[in-house]
């Protein structure tokens, strides 16, 4: 049922007082008709004409502009629509692309835990942490599926410490153990970036995890970095917050490019050998094989996403 406004409400009362009116002057019912409805056309087309008025009013504005900002008004909406579901598809864009069907399942192979007695693990620290996992965990050899956590507030990713969970302790480092050195991916525009032994703050440098090898030695560097969408990709050493992103390309290097780290004043050269990805919790990343001279660079991926960590092994060479 259509509603009535106060003020159709109030133009019936006014007509049903004429009615009456007009009947006690003795004016017949029939001519009474024809006058209100003469009256009710005059009205009508009145404010027709009033509407044309005002649609030829606002032609005639829009007329006179100029045709730059006609043009502007026009496409302006259109172009605000347009970037916005660019940035929308930008943002979504990693995780469709790790999802898509197409996407070569040799290129990046989604590893699981290996039992501890399969690894060579030749650094006590990391040996230590592998039997604890396997002892709490007889399970861990296994590929089974494990259901996302959902978590009641953000977790802050920039922290070495909140990896892995509970699975593993970082390790802090006294002043007297303080090593520092550099890394360089030229194909990707990093250079001298810092990388800290022990720590956890991915904001202020790259974190080689304590307990894994050094740049040249038996075993493989485990180095942990950030990465966000790689639009806001960024490197430059003149950008105050570039280890907020300076990860966010690694699982775009191609095998045979190179790694450089800086160590005590050498320069130690790794070429890529190929890319993995594992599940947030697998600690088992940071086994030490005895037999080789590898580098392991890891952040999260798909990139600005937590779902997977992807790993990039690289194997030293000598120039």
């Amino acid at each position: 049922m259509a509603k009535t406004t106060p003020q159709l409400t109030k133009q019936k009362k006014q007509l049903l007082n004429l009615y009456r009116q007009a009947l006690k002057d003795g004016v017949a019912i029939q001519d009474l008709n024809k006058k209100v409805n003469y009256f009710l056309k005059q009205d009508k087309a009145s404010l027709k004409g009033e509407q044309h008025l005002d649609e030829q009013i606002k032609m005639n504005f829009w007329r006179r502009l100029p045709r730059t900002i006609r043009v502007g008004a026009t496409l302006l909406p259109l172009a605000l629509i347009a970037f916005g579901l660019v940035l929308a598809l930008s943002a979504l864009w990693p995780i469709i692309d790790y999802y898509l069907p197409w996407k070569k399942e040799e290129e990046i192979a989604l590893l699981s835990p290996i039992p501890h007695s399969q690894l060579l693990l030749g650094n006590p620290l990391i040996s230590a942490q592998a039997q604890v996992d396997v002892e709490e965990n007889p399970m861990a050899g296994l590929d089974t599926q494990v259901e996302p956590v959902i978590l009641d507030q953000a977790v802050d990713f920039t922290d070495l410490t909140n990896w892995f969970g509970d699975d593993l302790e970082t390790v802090e480092l006294s002043t007297s153990e303080f090593i520092e050195y550099s890394l360089e991916i030229p194909s990707l525009n990093v250079s001298s970036a810092k990388v800290r032994v022990g720590g956890s703050n991915l904001n202020q440098s790259l974190i080689h995890y304590p307990g894994t090898a050094l740049p040249g030695q038996l075993g493989a560097p485990v180095i942990f970095g950030h990465s966000v969408l790689r639009q806001f990709y960024n490197p430059s050493e003149n950008n105050p917050r570039r280890y907020n992103s300076i990860f966010s390309k690694i699982m775009m290097l191609e095998k045979g490019e190179k790694i450089y780290l800086t160590h005590d004043n050498v320069k130690y050269t790794y070429i890529v050998q190929g890319k993995t990805e594992v599940k947030p919790n697998d600690t088992f990343i940071l086994a030490q094989r005895v037999d080789v001279r590898q580098l392991k660079l890891v952040t999260c991926i798909p990139e600005g996403t937590t779902l997977r960590r992807g790993i990039v092994t690289a194997q030293l060479v000598k120039e």
